[in-house]
């Protein structure tokens, strides 16, 4: 299956997995890269510049195919020093670079002069607009339906993909959501050149996280993620626990006028205590909708061969028999292969 994407990133298959803090290690990036799709690194869980280095070494020493690393651009009072990190990017060898958050502007210079291809994630038309505007090569465009964050327009895909489809000249990738050949092939009938999954990849057993994550996820139902921070206009996403009541609660009892001091605890530093203890109620953790599609804990290899055997499968079986005068019968149950 070749598209902009693939031809864009030197990958076999329409497939990049996302930056997730605290699971974006180089034993999960290297993973998806081998199996045929774009691994990213997650920058900023490296604590320093030169970590990330002996992350991207690390990575490299694991395989020959390309991969990138995710930068989110965070307001804050004391800002990580990100041309630092880019640096170690680029003397890194790292030919792909996924940003987020706020506007990638004053580092698109930096990196494309190194020959770095920059994919900025997006949640509104309006913003991918910006990002091509800027000359990033492709950006990923979030529904909202994603976990982490979803922007406050609250878009679902199936109306923002062929929007973005409409108004866009550069590459995209379709976000939130995405989980198996099914999303895979709508994604591509809405417009999309291929698919960023996250909360997917978290529950494979190359990913990095401890099992109580995982089980979590593997119970979830897509009725059992939350969006807390509304009142701040920082939404998340996020998997239905303990905290992520509380943090409602005090929403609720705040009436809307809450402070990020008032939440710190629930929601400030949380991660290393979830993912890599499997402390699951420690805190509020991002978690898409797309839990209710996740049924195993198959190997990257596995799951990425899955989607992509089912995808021509759902083509060749499914959609051509919708043709008149086909020959093929549409098949009435498309359920994922096991």
């Amino acid at each position: 299956m070749r598209t902009r994407i693939t031809e864009l990133l030197g990958i076999e298959h329409p497939i990049v997995q996302g930056g997730m803090h605290y699971v974006g290690f180089a034993e999960l990036a290297a993973a998806v890269s081998n199996a045929g799709g774009l691994g990213i690194i997650t920058g900023l869980t490296q604590k320093t510049p030169e970590l990330l280095a002996k992350e991207i070494a690390r990575c490299r020493e694991m395989t020959d195919k390309p991969f990138g690393v995710n930068m989110s651009l965070l307001p804050s009072f004391n800002p990580p020093p990100y041309m630092e990190y880019i640096r170690a990017i680029i003397e890194g060898g790292v030919k792909v670079v996924e940003t987020a958050g706020s506007n990638p502007e004053r580092y698109i210079a930096s990196l494309k002069s190194a020959n770095v291809t920059v994919i900025h994630k997006c949640t509104s038309v309006r913003h991918s607009l910006k990002a091509e505007q800027l000359g990033c090569d492709a950006v990923s465009v979030d529904g909202f339906e994603c976990g982490g964050h979803p922007g406050e327009d609250d878009i679902p895909n199936m109306i923002l993909l062929p929007r973005a489809a409409e108004e866009l000249t550069i590459p995209f990738l379709a976000s939130g959501g995405m989980a198996d050949a099914r999303s895979l092939i709508a994604a591509l009938a809405l417009g999309a050149d291929g698919i960023n999954m996250g909360t997917r990849f978290m529950a494979t057993k190359e990913a990095p996280i401890h099992e109580n994550v995982k089980q979590a996820l593997l119970a979830a139902t897509e009725l059992d993620t939350r969006l807390v921070m509304r009142p701040l206009r920082n939404t998340v996403r996020v998997l239905k626990n303990k905290a992520a009541n509380k943090v409602l609660e005090i929403e609720k009892e705040r009436m809307g006028a809450v402070t990020i001091d008032e939440l710190h605890e629930h929601v400030g530093g949380v991660y290393p205590k979830v993912m890599l203890d499997g402390l699951v109620d420690r805190g509020v953790w991002s978690c898409g909708m797309v839990a209710g599609l996740i049924h195993d804990i198959p190997t990257v290899k596995e799951l990425v061969d899955r989607i992509m055997i089912d995808a021509e499968r759902l083509v060749r079986e499914r959609l051509e028999g919708f043709l008149q005068g086909s020959s093929t019968k549409p098949a009435t149950n498309m359920e994922p292969v096991a």
